[in-house]
């Protein structure tokens, strides 16, 4: 991963980084996280480390107002710039802005900021979109040992096919992470 870019012209990655089931949910039906904070991990699982990668971060409205209403004491991207995208007018806060432009220009325009790389938080909807426009640089997925079943799935119907290139995997106790690049095309 990069740190502050200093090659002109270059962009900077917008990574996805994020746990999944072994089945490949990222919450359960009702949103529910409980399953992931029932795994033997270490440590913080790379957080720390990988959040220190990033100075943007993205999320929809669904897993901003998740956030919002599981979070104990304040907002936890307080010191990172943080981007809420929705279909809705929200004013600005003190810790987010929320964005209803179209994706794929206002998140170009973001990549050609100087800065560190860019955190895909969620959802799977968000997601979509980003995938139809082939604009993850990184994935980042940290795999727990639990099946759920039925869920919010990470990935859904309705993209092209993407070649990937696995970059590093982790261990942390109970967990794997994947770490894969995006291919890029000759």
């Amino acid at each position: 991963m990069n740190d502050e870019q200093d090659v002109i012209g270059k962009s900077r990655n917008m990574v996805l980084f994020i746990a999944i089931s072994l089945d490949g949910y990222i919450a359960a039906e009702d949103d529910s996280l409980e399953w992931l904070f029932e795994v033997d991990g270490e440590g913080d699982n790379g957080y720390s480390d990988f959040y220190e990668t990033v100075d943007t971060i993205i999320l929809g409205k669904r897993t901003y107002d998740w956030i919002m209403n599981h979070q104990e004491g304040e907002f936890p991207y307080k010191d990172k710039e943080c981007f809420v995208f929705t279909r809705s007018s929200f004013d600005e806060t003190e810790d987010v802005k929320f964005v209803h432009e179209d994706i794929v220009e206002f998140t170009d325009n973001l990549k050609k900021k100087k800065g560190k790389n860019i955190w895909l938080v969620g959802g799977s909807d968000l997601l979509q979109s980003f995938l139809k426009e082939n604009m993850i640089d990184e994935f980042i997925i940290t795999v727990a040992p639990t099946l759920i079943g039925k869920g919010i799935p990470l990935f859904k119907e309705g993209f092209e096919q993407l070649e990937l290139t696995l970059r590093n995997t982790r261990r942390f106790n109970q967990f794997v992470e994947l770490h894969y690049s995006r291919k890029e095309k000759p």
